[in-house]
C-alpha cells in the first residue's frame, strides 16, 4: 500500500498534480508575451491601485467636515461663531454645552463645513473636545488678547491639550490662534502671545 501511494505521488496523483498541467501552460504563455505589453498591464494596475487608494483617502477626508472652536471662557468663541454665520454682532453668554451649524465655504460650489462652539469651562473643555476632535478638520484656538497675561498659564496648558491630542488622529486637523479681542485698549499684539516665552512646554516644566 505505501509504495503505491508513492508511486502516485511520483507520478502527479493528488490536487498538485492535477492543477500542474495547466501552472505549466500559463508560465509558458507568460515567458512567450511581448515584455512591452506586461510593462502596460503592470502600469493600468499601478493606476487602478492609485486610484483605489485616492479614493480611500479622499473618503476619510470628507468624513472630517467639523471646524472647533476651543478656547478658554469669555475668549469670544461664541461671537466668532455668530460672526462667520451671520455677519452681525450680537451678545453672547458662556454656554455649558455645544452649539453647531453649518458655514457655506462656497455658495457657488455648494461646499459646506459644520463649525462647532465647544465650551471653555475648566471641567467641560477636555470632554467635548473629546467628543468632537475625531470630526475635526481644522481647530481655531481662541485667545483673549486683554486677558492674555492674566491667563497665560491656563491658555498655555489648554492649548499644548489640544495639540498633543489633534497630533494623535490619523488626519492631523489644520490649527489656527485667533488672538481675539485686539480692538481693546489693553490687548496684546498678536506678534507678542506669538513670542511668549511661556510656553505650555515650560509650564509644564515648572509644574
Amino acid at each position: 500500500m505505501a509504495s503505491a501511494d508513492l508511486r502516485r505521488v511520483a507520478d502527479g496523483g493528488g490536487a498538485g498534480g492535477t492543477f500542474q498541467p495547466y501552472l505549466d501552460s500559463l508560465r509558458q504563455e507568460l515567458q512567450q508575451t511581448d515584455p512591452t505589453l506586461l510593462s502596460v498591464v503592470v502600469a493600468v494596475l499601478a493606476v487602478l491601485l492609485t486610484l483605489v487608494f485616492w479614493k480611500l483617502i479622499r473618503s476619510r477626508r470628507s468624513s472630517q467636515r467639523a471646524v472647533l472652536l476651543v478656547g478658554l471662557c469669555d475668549s469670544g468663541k461664541t461671537l466668532l461663531f455668530v460672526r462667520l454665520l451671520t455677519g452681525l454682532y450680537r451678545d453672547t453668554q458662556t454656554s455649558i454645552t455645544d452649539s453647531s451649524a453649518v458655514y457655506r465655504v462656497n455658495s457657488n460650489r455648494g461646499n459646506s463645513l459644520t463649525l462647532i462652539d465647544l465650551p471653555g469651562h475648566e471641567s467641560l473643555r477636555l470632554q467635548f473636545l473629546e467628543r468632537f476632535k475625531s470630526s475635526a478638520r481644522a481647530i481655531v484656538f481662541v485667545v483673549d488678547s486683554a486677558a492674555f497675561q492674566r491667563e497665560v498659564k491656563d491658555v498655555a496648558e489648554f492649548l499644548y491639550q489640544v495639540l498633543i491630542d489633534s497630533m494623535g488622529l490619523k488626519n492631523t486637523p489644520s490649527f489656527l490662534i485667533a488672538c481675539n479681542k485686539q480692538d481693546i485698549a489693553m490687548a496684546k499684539s498678536a506678534k507678542l502671545i506669538q513670542h511668549c516665552p511661556c510656553s505650555a512646554g515650560e509650564e509644564r516644566q515648572r509644574v
